[in-house]
């Protein structure tokens, strides 16, 4: 097999494991319950659970909101990254000097 041909199925790879974190879901909570968020890998949003006393005050849910997502953000980025150098790294032949991931 050829390098071109080991690059292409590198490719493939990448592409089919970004599909396949779309279904990898990722949760996040408050440490209180009241707010819980549902990320996939590829960083989409699929539910948001509030509690209904966070309905009450709107400042909080908004800092609820930003502190939430962003944690969910950052565990969902670590996972698709780390699957992603994964499936690069053992698709990419072995070339001196190319040591990217």
């Amino acid at each position: 097999m050829g390098m071109m041909s080991k690059l292409k199925d590198a490719q493939k790879k990448v592409e089919e494991t970004k599909e396949r974190l779309h279904t990898v879901l990722i949760d996040e909570e408050s440490n209180d319950h009241k707010l819980k968020v549902t990320i996939t890998a590829n960083r989409t949003i699929k539910s948001i659970a509030i509690d209904d006393e966070l309905l009450q005050d709107k400042d909080m849910l908004e800092d609820y909101l930003i502190l939430i997502l962003n944690r969910a953000i950052e565990k969902a980025t670590s996972v698709h990254e780390a699957e992603i150098a994964a499936v690069a790294k053992a698709g990419i032949p072995n070339i001196p000097g190319m040591d990217m991931f």
